[in-house]
């Protein structure tokens, strides 16, 4: 009830009572004409309304009262009217309209008859509320073993816009919403739905679903069976990969709604195994199972699926593949260069994948013997020496080493050979001082297993690292991304400057080098954040230097005009990404930096 609109309703009572009372005073038998009001409506549903009338005066009685009620405007007692029957002595009474249309708007006023005819209320209006579509469930049709075909029509919206349509199914009778649905449009009409996913040899009830504001209303329900269904079977992933061995096996999730007969894993050389290819049996029913893949030839790709077979047929997990692994041989390489220790400290070479059995490595060797061995246990079957003629044999004489250097070693238990080939190590290139026809040669650092040089580069040109004269062993970088290659591409150089280059053969097969000029940068040097002032490398003292005005800000180490190498912190231990280093007071510096103990100065002159 609108209580404002009522309120002023008995508020106009009370004027009138008053003004009646006054007149009353001299005229008592003054009546005042018949007046009728109507409040408000309550309680709109669907199909009925209440509607409030109150009689403001009565006049000179009135024999009926009630409210008339039309969808057009201007409602009189000659069409629908409802007739107030209870008997009250109050001015306010409700009448209830029912059996009204849905959404449907409807004006309405209330009225009163007595001698001298019918007065009627003030118009109101209202709008029954909607109600929930109308639907119909259609049979199912295209039944499988994990689907099935079904729909409805949506023959009337209610009175208010459906939102969504579709199927609702499930295991249980009368499913709802809140189970397993579909979703297939809005608004009216018919609609088609595919269900899928389901378990084979399996009842299923269905029911149409159609949802607007008035709630979700559901066709009748519909019943259907599933055909039996392949099963559904997982691989497992491998694992314990060995040279000639693997460890997989599957989980068979779902029976399809009949007895798994067998399981297990198939196997093979080509893509998409059967059971007709390698067959591991893994038993039957459903759950988890482990197979055991063996006597698999060594670097080679295997193709893995795991399998259930039912009634109906036989299903596959998805396919995985792996490689064995390849017959990597192992080195160690122990003589007079380490004092003949047979441990895990000694150099060693290796084999790879791609190599056909040939290691290969570098150690920095003394004059004398060495042997290789494949284990510590100095055991004659692992251990491998001359054979008189220049192979390989067990346990062999010592293989001798004609001076001190760094070799390149190389052992083939295929074919029993080995090789040692010192090498000397240097750059050369167009780049480089001596151009194509002079290597400029580096010096092997013992602590850090690696060859060292600073020498100046010249821009739009290029180098390599080279180990013999002959260009038998001679690495470049096909990727320029530090990783070196057997006869690889020429590296080449975009800045000219002094450059610190380091060539690192310590770790077999995986060869790499650095190559870095440097400068100095921040908003302490001329070029700001933005430019780099470049070091020149000291000869005589063997760091960069540069020297330079400083204000007092801060300011880096940078490598290469980029922000990849860059150090910082403390001068004495300058480390990667470091805090920046702070320069007190402006003035006129000579600044160092040592780029193998990385460790700087800052001089003020």
């Amino acid at each position: 009830m609108k209580r404002n609109r009522i309120l002023t309703i008995f508020a106009s009572l009370l004027v009138a009572i008053v003004l009646f009372s006054a007149c009353t005073e001299d005229t008592a038998d003054v009546r005042l004409e018949p007046t009728l009001s109507t409040a408000n409506t309550l309680n709109v549903t669907s199909d009925s309304a209440t509607v409030v009338g109150f009689v403001v005066a009565e006049g000179d009685g009135f024999t009926e009262r009630g409210v008339c009620y039309s969808t057009s405007e201007g409602p009189t007692i000659d069409g629908n009217k409802t007739i107030y029957n209870e008997d009250s002595p109050n001015a306010t009474f409700y009448v209830t309209l029912s059996g009204l249309n849905y959404a449907t708007k409807y004006y309405a006023r209330a009225y009163a008859t007595g001698e001298a005819g019918t007065v009627y209320g003030e118009e109101v209006s209202f709008t029954t509320l909607p109600v929930v579509p109308f639907l119909t469930t259609a049979a199912i049709t295209d039944i499988t073993g994990n689907s099935a075909i079904g729909g409805g029509e949506v023959t009337g919206n209610g009175g208010a816009s459906v939102s969504a349509y579709g199927l609702c199914f499930g295991t249980s009778e009368n499913p709802t919403v809140a189970d397993s649905k579909t979703t297939d449009g809005e608004g009216t009409g018919a609609f088609e739905s595919m269900l899928s996913e389901l378990h084979g040899n399996t009842t299923y009830y269905v029911r149409a679903y159609a949802t607007s504001s008035a709630g979700t209303a559901y066709g009748q329900q519909v019943t259907f069976t599933t055909l039996v269904d392949l099963p559904k079977v997982t691989t497992a992933a491998l694992n314990e990969i060995t040279k000639t061995s693997a460890v997989s096996g599957g989980n068979v999730t779902d029976d399809g709604g009949a007895d798994i007969s067998a399981r297990g894993l198939v196997w093979g050389l080509n893509p998409e195994p059967g059971t007709a290819d390698n067959v591991i049996d893994g038993g039957t029913g459903t759950g988890e199972f482990v197979s055991n893949l063996t006597g698999l030839e060594t670097n080679t790709t295997y193709y893995v699926r795991a399998f259930a077979t039912n009634s109906t047929g036989t299903a596959f997990g998805e396919e995985l593949s792996f490689t064995t692994l390849a017959d990597i041989t192992k080195f160690w390489v122990v003589g007079d260069y380490n004092g003949w220790d047979n441990s895990d400290n000694a150099e060693f070479i290796l084999s790879t994948i791609n190599s056909n059995g040939l290691a290969e490595g570098y150690v920095w060797l003394k004059q004398g013997g060495i042997k290789l061995v494949t284990d510590h246990t100095w055991d004659d079957a692992h251990t491998f020496g001359d054979d008189g003629s220049g192979g390989l044999t067990n346990p062999g004489n010592n293989i001798s080493v004609p001076a001190d250097g760094y070799y390149r070693i190389r052992a083939n238990l295929s074919d029993m050979t080995y090789s040692l080939t010192e090498t000397v190590w240097g750059v050369i290139g167009d780049a480089t001082a001596g151009g194509w026809s002079d290597q400029t040669n580096m010096t092997y650092d013992t602590e850090s297993l690696t060859f060292r040089i600073v020498t100046h580069l010249s821009e739009a040109g290029s180098f390599k690292f080279r180990g013999t004269s002959d260009w038998g062993i001679n690495y470049g970088s096909d990727d320029n991304d530090g990783k070196l290659q057997q006869d690889g591409a020429n590296i080449p150089v975009e800045v000219e400057s002094d450059y610190a280059i380091v060539l690192d053969l310590s770790t077999p097969n995986e060869y790499s080098f650095i190559a870095n000029c440097w400068g100095l940068i921040g908003d302490a040097t001329p070029g700001g954040w933005d430019t780099d002032t470049d070091m020149t490398w000291d000869e005589e003292n063997k760091v960069f230097t540069v020297t330079l005005d400083l204000t007092a800000a801060s300011f880096k180490f940078r490598a290469n005009n980029g922000w990849t190498v860059n150090l910082g912190g403390d001068l004495d231990n300058l480390v990667q990404d470091g805090e920046n280093i702070s320069v007190a007071e402006a003035g006129n510096y000579t600044i160092t930096f040592d780029p193998w103990a990385l460790k700087g100065t800052m001089t003020k002159n």
